[in-house]
């Protein structure tokens, strides 16, 4: 008989070989399992503390050019389908370029599963790793800010880790670049699509629309798009670099500056000149995330880049309106300077994790942005009422009720 506890008789220790690398610009290597895509790509490494929403987080594509590390360990459990992504455009591919995990990805268990999540990542052509401490890696982009890596995934397991580093160290970083042009619609479409219902799926708009509000799309969110709608409004998307005059020809109530990745000030040499001349219109404005910061450097204000980020759907952000704090969902790496705003121009908005600024609003004009996203998806819908702020902004124009902000 084989004693098992013998170390002279029992088997060596089976080690498995790593198949995923990530590799930070300082140096540092992280081994892992790959998952997802094959190959390897460079980007900034950020994390998200949501627990849910992990497809509609890997589709924004406010995470163009970004690795997310999921601090919730279990991700996958419940599949991927259709529904749950938000880019318009499944094809481009807009959105986060790796993701990693602490366990690995399960067997779907979910109703509204279509594939497993693996397969999935396979097809958006994200790589993905599993099996490493996602908690030291958070802390260390708490303590050292988001750093630029590259994420590699070779199912035989042989990378040449001396050549991935010099390639994290190569890349420039977010900061100065304008991703929105990457991600943007290629050209002008009407949305019909209302928000999803239990068991019923998503809605479409029917009868005379309320309002026709454009949607500058520099990575606009598809939930977004549905709150519009489903306010009764009609909804005309337009690519990133349309020339107000072009908006202006299609007499909208309202104008949307959309959600998007990348630097703002970038985005913002030829998105702000067009802003300014909306502004000029006078006509009611509502925008979110990269609309928030563009507005703000439209009107004087600036950006700057955050040490980590906000990324999560359990931020509290204090709405300074209504004097209510609201539990929200974000995703950004730049922010506004607050000490920049000029005058005539109102913080409405601060985050209470750190006091950055969450929102402003023009003095005397029917004009706001917000920092937070407040179509939730994922994330609480605490901020569903800024949708209904905008509308009333339009209906006071035409001489309508408002709709009750709830």
């Amino acid at each position: 008989m084989v004693d098992k506890n013998d170390a002279s008789t029992s088997a060596p220790w089976a080690q498995t070989k790593p198949t995923a690398l990530l590799v930070l610009a300082d140096g540092t290597v992280i081994e892992g399992f790959g998952l997802g895509a094959t190959g390897h790509v460079v980007a900034e490494v950020c994390f998200n503390t949501a627990l849910t929403g992990y497809q509609e987080i890997l589709t924004d594509p406010s995470y163009a050019g970004q690795i997310v590390t999921f601090t919730f360990p279990h991700i996958g459990n419940i599949g991927a389908n259709g529904e749950d992504i938000e880019d318009l455009n499944p094809a481009a591919r807009a959105g986060a370029v790796g993701a990693v995990f602490k366990a690995d990805i399960t067997a779907p268990s979910n109703y509204r599963s279509a594939e497993g999540l693996n397969d999935w990542l396979k097809r958006r052509g994200i790589i993905a790793m599993s099996g490493i401490d996602t908690r030291a890696l958070t802390a260390l982009i708490r303590e050292k800010g988001a750093p630029n890596a590259v994420i590699a995934h070779a199912p035989d397991g042989n990378f040449d880790v001396a050549a991935l580093t010099k390639e994290a160290q190569a890349w420039s970083g977010l900061v100065g670049l304008d991703l929105a042009k990457d991600v943007t619609s290629g050209q002008s479409s009407v949305w019909n699509e209302t928000p999803w219902e239990w068991n019923k799926g998503y809605g479409e708009t029917a009868g005379e629309p309320a309002m026709h509000i454009v949607a500058i799309d520099y990575g606009v969110k598809r939930n977004i798009l549905r709150l519009l709608a489903g306010l009764g409004a009609k909804v005309t998307v337009v690519p990133a670099k349309t020339q107000a005059e072009d908006i202006l020809a299609m007499k909208p109530d309202g104008i949307f500056l959309s959600n998007g990745p990348g630097d703002p000030a970038a985005t913002g040499d030829y998105a702000v000149p067009v802003i300014k001349e909306l502004l000029e219109a006078d006509l009611p404005i509502f925008g979110i995330c990269l609309g928030h910061q563009m507005l703000a450097l439209a009107v004087g204000g600036k950006t700057v880049k955050m040490h980590q980020g906000h990324h999560g759907a359990n931020h509290p952000v204090k709405d300074h309106t209504t004097g209510k704090v609201e539990i929200v969902s974000m995703n950004h790496g730049f922010a506004v300077d607050s000490k920049s705003l000029p005058e005539g121009v109102e913080e409405t908005h601060i985050s209470l994790f750190d006091n950055s600024n969450c929102g402003i609003a023009l003095a005397g004009k029917p004009v706001f942005s917000v920092q937070h996203h407040p179509e939730a998806s994922p994330g609480p819908q605490d901020s569903h009422y800024l949708f209904r702020r905008f509308a009333n902004l339009i209906r006071a124009r035409k001489g309508e009720p408002a709709l009750a902000e709830r």
